[in-house]
């Protein structure tokens, strides 16, 4: 007889596509700077919203987004942020579209500043994944002291929708922290690819 699974709560029984996320993503440590960009657009449209509704509609923000290639996003024209605000395979929330592509302006001059924004990113939790020991989904929070600082300099440098719980968010899926839980088979394995770094 085989045994359950065992994950964090949040990602059992919501959709086959959310969980795969759980199991192959989230909690991974990012140091590419395309997945750091794809996640702070992902991240600031889910504001309000579900994850599971961004998670559908990845593929289309993957279209309108060019890839999520920030040099592209930087150069779009207010034309293409019309065009965008048409497409019902991204959320069409003018101000969430608007930051996508000025974040994306900002995401070039901290590349340019640091030599890369996973550079930059990583420096806030001391450049290794913060390792949590957790028991219960109800245990993790919503903000640190780490995803505050980083909100804080995020907004000084020019990027919007980055409030510390949207970071947070984005420390946990990029794997700047490990909040799976410990009960969680996910939890060992994103603790040895942290070490791994």
């Amino acid at each position: 007889m085989s045994r359950k699974i065992r994950r964090c709560a949040w990602a059992e029984g919501v959709s086959p596509a959310y969980t795969a996320y759980h199991d192959t993503e989230w909690g991974v440590p990012v140091t590419d700077d395309l997945t750091q960009f794809e996640f702070l657009v992902l991240e600031g449209a889910q504001a309000g919203l579900s994850w599971s509704t961004i998670l559908n509609k990845r593929e289309g923000y993957r279209k309108a987004f060019a890839g999520f290639d920030p040099q592209r996003v930087a150069r779009f024209t207010s034309k293409r942020i019309e065009k965008l605000l048409a497409d019902p395979g991204i959320v069409r929330n003018r101000l969430k579209v608007e930051s996508a592509v000025s974040n994306a302006r900002a995401f070039l001059e901290v590349q340019e500043a640091f030599d890369g924004f996973s550079n930059y990113i990583w420096d806030f939790v001391g450049g290794t994944p913060i390792q949590k020991r957790l028991r219960r989904d109800s245990d993790v929070p919503a903000t640190s002291a780490e995803s505050d600082a980083l909100s804080k300099d995020m907004k000084k440098r020019g990027f919007r929708f980055v409030g510390s719980t949207i970071l947070y968010a984005h420390m946990q899926a990029t794997g700047l922290v490990n909040d799976h839980v410990t009960g969680c088979f996910r939890q060992r394995q994103c603790a040895a690819l942290g070490r791994a770094m």
